[in-house]
C-alpha cells in the first residue's frame, strides 16, 4: 500500500507546521506544506495528492475558489478537500458544502477529529481517480444541499423560496442532546460544548456518539448536513 499524499493549504504558519507535524508523526501520511492557492496548485500538477486540507479565508485566491478551480477540473474534481476555517456560522459551512468540499471544520480544532476526518475520507476515496462516478456523487450532494439552503431560506424568510418536503422521519432525542446537536452546529469542539453545558468533554463525547447511532451519520459534517436535511436543528 503506497503512502498517502496529503496536501495542506494555510497562510498561517503556524497552522501549517502544527497540522503537518502531528499527521506525519501520528499516521505517517506524506503532508506537502502550500501557504497560497497558488503555490498548492503548482504542488498538485506535479503530485496529484490524495486529500487536500485547506484554509478559507487566504489572500489573493481564497479556498472557495481554490476548491471551484479544482472542481472544474476532470482530473483533480474527485480530490477530497477538508475546510479548515475560523468562520464557523450555518451560513459559511452551506457556502463551504455547495462549493464541493467534503468535510468543514471550525478553527480552533482537536487535531485529532481532523485525523479521523481524513482517515475517513480516505477510505472512502476509490482507488481509480478521474472516472465519471466520484463526479455524479459530488454533483448529487451538492444538488442536496442546494435544496436544503432553499429550505432554511425559506423558513427564514417567510415564503417565496423552493419549498422542499424532507424525507417522512421521527428522530426521539433527548433535551440534552438536542443541545449538543444545537452546538454541534454551531461549529463548536467537544471541549467547548462541554464548557458551555458545565459537563464533561466525556460526557459529551458520549452524546455525540449516540447522535452518530441515531442519525446513522459516521462523522461531525455527516450529522450535521444530516440535521440540517431533516430540520433537527436551526
Amino acid at each position: 500500500m503506497s503512502e498517502k499524499q496529503l496536501l495542506l493549504v494555510d497562510d498561517e504558519p503556524g497552522i501549517r507546521e502544527s497540522v503537518q507535524a502531528y499527521l506525519e508523526d501520528t499516521e505517517g501520511w506524506n503532508v506537502t506544506a502550500a501557504s497560497t492557492a497558488d503555490e498548492a496548485w503548482q504542488n498538485i500538477e506535479s503530485q496529484t495528492p490524495d486529500l487536500i486540507i485547506s484554509d478559507i479565508m487566504m489572500p489573493e485566491v481564497n479556498g472557495y475558489q481554490f476548491l471551484a478551480k479544482l472542481r472544474e477540473d476532470p482530473r483533480y474534481r474527485s480530490i477530497p478537500v477538508v475546510f479548515l476555517t475560523a468562520r464557523g456560522m450555518t451560513s459559511d459551512r452551506i457556502q463551504g458544502y455547495e462549493s464541493g468540499c467534503d468535510a468543514y471544520l471550525s478553527k480552533p480544532f482537536d487535531p485529532e477529529e481532523l485525523e479521523a476526518i481524513v482517515k475517513n475520507l480516505l477510505s472512502k476515496t476509490p482507488i481509480s481517480s478521474g472516472n465519471g462516478d466520484s463526479s455524479a456523487e459530488l454533483e448529487k450532494i451538492t444538488k442536496e444541499l442546494v435544496e436544503i439552503k432553499a429550505k432554511l431560506d425559506d423558513k427564514l424568510g417567510g415564503g417565496g423560496g423552493i419549498n422542499v418536503t424532507p424525507p417522512p422521519i421521527k428522530i426521539d432525542l433527548t433535551p440534552r442532546e438536542q443541545s449538543v446537536l444545537d452546538l454541534v452546529a454551531q461549529g463548536l469542539m467537544n471541549k467547548e460544548i462541554a464548557r458551555e453545558l458545565s459537563t464533561s468533554v466525556r460526557n459529551v463525547e458520549k452524546y455525540v456518539s449516540r447522535l452518530f447511532g441515531k442519525t446513522g451519520t459516521n462523522s461531525r459534517t455527516e450529522l450535521v448536513r444530516f440535521a440540517l436535511q431533516h430540520g433537527l436543528t436551526q
